[in-house]
């Protein structure tokens, strides 16, 4: 049975009592019709354990290895197994909605409902911050075709526009053609919505005033004497946040088991910093005593993203970490085709496990405890599932087997209960390098740390940027490393647990709205594409308005 046709089987509980069991009341909601709702600003505290546990995985294949699926499955086990639990998760996009990679709304019985609802429009937030995103680039244009009294140098504008969907066809455009009436022509490009600036401010604010801050921080482009202009120079930071006012409050669903979930915001972790909102992930810990979260693709991208950009934005380290991994994966780190993956192969398995333990070293260096879940597949053998639980043993970490697609929170029970366990255990988190260390420092350290390389090159392009920065002063903010997700490396083809490669910058995107320094790395891009046999083509809905083919 496929994802959506399990996900329309359930009858959801009306979000006031979802609301309810969340310990929120009828006057801390918004709700959008009668499955979701918003959260009312500020949020509600309560008594609780503050328990936070990070949900991570080894480098995926193309199709993913089911970590909002095991994120999802793990808050329903918790919750079976009497413990007060939040889900956070993020919001899909539509680029893989309608593309490849599919929904992230989990999948078989661990899934957020309603689904559709989640995988299309949900509650407009994407809306707002293309919209927002578009008005600041209309306004940028304008500024300049009314005169351009601050100078900008249209040649150096560095906001680029937005669109939530894979569009390659965008990525280099021209605007401004048409003649004088039509404003001046420059080079242009769109990124994915997920991919700019506002989405990272967004998912990092802790109220309006604070995005109002970080809106107006926002570097546009540079003067034609190379000096940044910034949101506020254009002096409209107030316009660009009324439009995401409602965008900023985290929206309420729940999962088929009616455990409350929060799914807001939706960076992408390969070219972003691949967290749910700040303001999710505290509403989790004010009203439950385990808040599960999972932070996009492996642990090299998302899981080092949320250690070092999240955690500080936070206000807490996760008591817990969990790496989820998938016996196909671990195959094909060890060699083995894509086609291949369902037939057993111990061999291939064992080999590719190094990629695992490079992920489960990666994530205790921060001073956490681990645990390995094993997400399953039907394919799976007895053998192969052994040989890593012992491969984990010999590392001294857990894994656990876990049905989550097939059996929800009922094949996550055990996995619940080393959760607890390990959130009980005594944690010393450090971040990787030290807050004011300069960038080159900070980048060798994840390069040599997180990704097991050996070193960093640098574009000419780069090395003037880093220049730049010491002039102004943004030398010691954090990075968001873009890189391909498939790899440690920034080699998609280079698989397992690869040693001695360098990881080549070749530019760098000041995000100072956001607090940090973007380093786009090999071929990563901002605004992907379609397949060749997009998932769009599978989908279609009836007369009476039921969906067919999301997942």
């Amino acid at each position: 049975m496929k994802d959506i046709e399990i996900a329309q089987q359930v009858t959801p509980e009306p979000i006031t009592k979802i609301a309810a069991k969340a310990g929120l009341t009828a006057d801390q909601i918004d709700p959008y019709g009668s499955t979701k709702a918003k959260l009312k600003l500020p949020l509600p505290v309560k008594e609780t354990k503050r328990k936070l546990i990070l949900v991570t995985s080894i480098n995926p294949t193309p199709a993913g290895e089911g970590k909002s699926t095991v994120t999802i499955g793990l808050g329903d086990a918790l919750t079976k197994i009497g413990q007060s639990t939040m889900i956070a998760l993020r919001e899909p996009s539509l680029g893989p909605v309608m593309g490849m990679k599919g929904g992230a709304t989990g999948g078989g019985y661990s899934q957020v409902i309603p689904m559709e609802d989640i995988n299309l429009h949900f509650t407009g937030d994407m809306h707002a911050l293309t919209a927002a995103n578009n008005t600041l680039a209309a306004l940028i244009d304008n500024h300049i075709q009314q005169g351009n009294q601050l100078d900008i140098d249209q040649r150096r504008i560095q906001w680029k526009r937005a669109l939530d969907i894979n569009d390659r066809a965008l990525r280099h455009v021209v605007v401004g053609l048409g003649g004088a009436t039509s404003g001046v022509p420059r080079e242009d490009g769109f990124d994915i919505t997920v991919a700019s600036e506002l989405m990272a401010i967004l998912c990092l604010s802790e109220n309006i005033a604070d995005l109002k801050r970080r809106v107006n921080r926002i570097v546009i482009g540079y003067t034609h004497d190379r000096q940044p202009v910034t949101v506020a120079d254009l002096k409209v930071g107030g316009a660009i946040t009324l439009l995401l006012k409602d965008a900023l409050r985290p929206n309420l669903v729940q999962t088929l088991a009616h455990t409350p979930a929060l799914v807001h915001g939706g960076p992408f972790a390969n070219i972003a910093h691949g967290c749910n909102s700040v303001l999710a992930t505290q509403a989790g810990l004010n009203l439950a005593d385990y808040t599960v979260t999972e932070a996009g693709f492996g642990a090299d991208l998302g899981g080092q993203k949320f250690m070092d950009i999240n955690v500080p934005a936070v206000g807490q380290a996760p008591n817990a970490v969990v790496i989820v991994a998938t016996i196909r994966a671990l195959k094909m780190h060890g060699g083995v085709a894509l086609k291949d993956l369902e037939t057993e192969n111990v061999e291939a398995l064992q080999a590719g496990a190094a990629n695992l333990g490079h992920h489960i070293k990666a994530m205790q260096r921060y001073g956490v405890p681990v645990v390995v879940a094993i997400n399953e597949f039907t394919a799976d053998t007895d053998a192969e599932i052994q040989a890593v639980k012992d491969y984990c043993a010999g590392l001294g970490v857990q894994a656990v087997l876990a049905d989550v697609w097939g059996k929800g929170g009922d094949g996550a029970t055990e996995l619940a209960q080393a959760v607890v366990d390990l959130c009980d255990q005594p944690s010393d988190f450090k971040p990787l390098s030290p807050v004011d260390a300069d960038l080159e420092t900070k980048i060798e350290a994840i390069v040599t740390k997180t990704y097991g390389g050996a070193k960093v090159s640098y574009s000419a392009k780069a090395k003037r940027q880093l220049k730049t920065f010491a002039k102004q002063g943004w030398d010691h903010l954090p990075v968001c490393m873009a890189k391909t997700q498939y790899s440690l490396s920034d080699n998609p083809k280079l698989l397992g647990a690869p040693t001695g490669f360098t990881i080549n910058v070749r530019e760098f995107v000041p995000k100072l709205g956001a607090g940090f320094i973007v380093a786009l790395t090999g071929n990563v891009l901002t605004m992907p594409g379609l397949p060749k046999h997009p998932a769009a083509l599978d989908m279609d809905i009836t007369d009476d308005g039921k969906i067919s083919g999301l997942f």
